[in-house]
């Protein structure tokens, strides 16, 4: 046996490198933002366009990030987009973002956007989107993230499916 090499404790290590970064609980990154949508958010039919609830989500999904990692975050992927009802003109859109894995230098963060009508009736559920974001050091490289500390049976459910995905991605790479 070579002398460089590594002895590992269980094969969840191979998965994660050790590092000196403390775990941190889904709850210390989760994020909510607000926006009351206007004439500039709409088209012609009074409807608010995909492009601004993305940019919302992304923004959502970038602080939710950042928080976690305590550095600046990029957006690398987003997938699973659906618009699931028509957000109108005068809703208030609430967007909320959680992280559901974090690996070495990325993560992968649910956002969910609800809208509600001000003059009252219930929030509807318009958006669910998966985004990936990596955290980013001083000079814009890829840099280390805190571990996930997982205390809900929600957060274990959401972490093994976001493990499922990115093992199916890194098939299909």
């Amino acid at each position: 046996m070579d002398t460089q090499s590594i002895i590992l404790e269980n094969p969840a290590q191979m998965a994660r490198p050790k590092t000196s970064l403390s775990p941190k609980p889904v709850r210390a990154s989760e994020t909510t933002l607000a926006d009351l949508m206007s004439p500039p958010d709409a088209n012609i039919n009074g409807t608010v366009f995909g492009g601004r609830i993305l940019a919302l989500v992304d923004k959502a999904a970038a602080v939710c990030a950042s928080r976690h990692a305590a550095k600046p975050c990029a957006t690398i992927a987003m997938e699973r987009v659906e618009f699931l009802v028509p957000i109108q003109l005068g809703d208030l859109v609430v967007v909320e973002a959680r992280i559901h894995h974090a690996g070495r230098t990325s993560m992968e963060i649910g956002v969910e956007v609800h809208a509600e009508s001000m003059l009252g009736g219930p929030r509807r559920h318009a958006n669910n989107c998966l985004v990936t974001m990596v955290a980013l050091d001083a000079k814009g490289r890829p840099s280390p993230v805190p571990p996930l500390s997982l205390e809900t049976r929600g957060e274990k459910e959401r972490h093994a499916a976001a493990v499922r995905r990115r093992e199916d991605r890194l098939k299909n790479r």
